[in-house]
């Protein structure tokens, strides 16, 4: 059987199989249906291997307050009425696996009822539970730091098949960083650089080639992370991440400097990829009017003899569009969900109000009681 993307399938599948059902049994029923959230499909880079779970003929429903009251209804009308496959994939999975995070397998049946992967929600009830904010009109600067930004490019990269209750204008507001958030993080990522920019050679130098490719890697992904925000795209987490970056309509001569700075075999060929992958950041910096542009080139640091950018210039000129705004002062830390292993915690919603509290300013002097609230929070 040949193997068929995930989005063309769950469009397939509602168009064909589940819109019927819909229209004859509630006729007039305003609804918003599609494919959004969890799910390597859901970013279209699914292939054959993702089939074995939580995969398949799918799509979320989404019904006003009001009409929240069918969903026992609908769930029958699907479970009765849905065939038991659709273009070769079973329709019927299992029930959630509590030992593993409520993952559902496909089980074939030769006769219904069926057991589909199909969510009911209201919008907001979605957002709640997915986001961890159904109030998104207005968010903060913390506020959009806590969000895991897969999960925000999950949204983005929704596929509506009906848009009855107008969920794709409601999360408009979440395309993408506003300009405040977007500096910030790109000046973390530049700070972060900066930090490691001449510990590539300085390992070097002291015969320690692992820890010199260690910092390199390090290095090459905040540049990659600085290619996402640049070019005003979420970065998903790290399954993808490689993926996602070689589609970036960036200078494909910054996408092979990277990936030369990765797979070299010695420091020269490692510091002169990095250098020029650096400079070429540096230019889409430049053009992105986010700053004043920023002069850097190649040069020894301090007179030693390894190569740098002196990224911290471009720290320093993001810092000061960030004066008198609520991220003035806020340690350049970037979000949670940008370090690659920790999304047990970044994509929980349950931790976002300590997460916000990491992107609070911290109070001058001695105000003891300002300083138990941010300990309660952390703690």
């Amino acid at each position: 059987m040949a193997f068929i993307k995930g989005r063309e399938l769950c469009r397939a599948f509602f168009e064909q199989a589940a819109k019927p059902l819909l229209e004859q049994a509630f006729p007039g029923l305003s609804y918003t249906a599609g494919l959004m959230g969890y799910g390597s499909d859901v970013l279209g880079y699914d292939d054959a291997v993702s089939t074995d779970h939580m995969w398949g003929p799918r799509f979320y429903l989404f019904l006003s307050e009001k009409d929240m009251g069918l969903q026992p209804q609908i769930e029958k009308l699907f479970a009765e009425k849905l065939p038991v496959s659709f273009c070769g994939y079973s329709v019927n999975f299992s029930p959630p696996d509590p030992n593993d995070r409520g993952v559902r397998l496909p089980v074939p049946v030769e006769d219904g009822p069926v057991s589909p992967l199909i969510w009911i929600y209201t919008p907001r009830g979605y957002l709640k539970e997915y986001l961890g904010k159904a109030d998104i009109e207005q968010l903060t600067a913390a506020g959009w730091l806590a969000f895991s930004e897969h999960r925000l490019l999950a949204l983005r990269s929704a596929d509506f098949y009906a848009d009855g209750l107008g969920m794709e204008k409601m999360l408009a507001p979440l395309r993408f960083y506003p300009p405040l958030v977007q500096k910030y993080l790109a000046a973390s990522n530049w700070s972060l650089i900066a930090e490691e920019q001449a510990f590539v050679g300085r390992c070097a130098q002291v015969g320690d080639e692992l820890g010199s490719r260690l910092v390199c890697g390090r290095i090459a992904e905040r540049l990659m992370r600085l290619c996402f925000l640049y070019c005003g795209e979420y970065a998903p987490y790290s399954k993808w991440f490689g993926t996602a970056f070689s589609r970036l309509p960036v200078d494909g001569k910054l996408k092979e400097s990277v990936f030369a700075a990765v797979g070299a075999a010695d420091f020269p060929a490692r510091e002169a990829a990095l250098v020029e992958a650096q400079l070429l950041t540096a230019q889409l910096h430049n053009v992105s009017g986010m700053t004043e542009p920023v002069a850097v080139m190649a040069q020894k640091y301090f007179g030693r003899e390894m190569t740098v950018i002196f990224a911290d210039r471009i720290v320093e000129a993001i810092q000061d569009t960030l004066i008198g705004t609520p991220l003035d002062g806020v340690p350049l830390l970037g979000s949670i969900s940008e370090v690659a292993n920790m999304v047990t915690f970044s994509d929980d919603p349950r931790w976002q109000t300590r997460i916000q509290a990491l992107y609070a300013p911290v109070a001058s002097g001695n105000d003891s009681s300002d300083q138990e609230d941010r300990k309660g929070l952390l703690e």
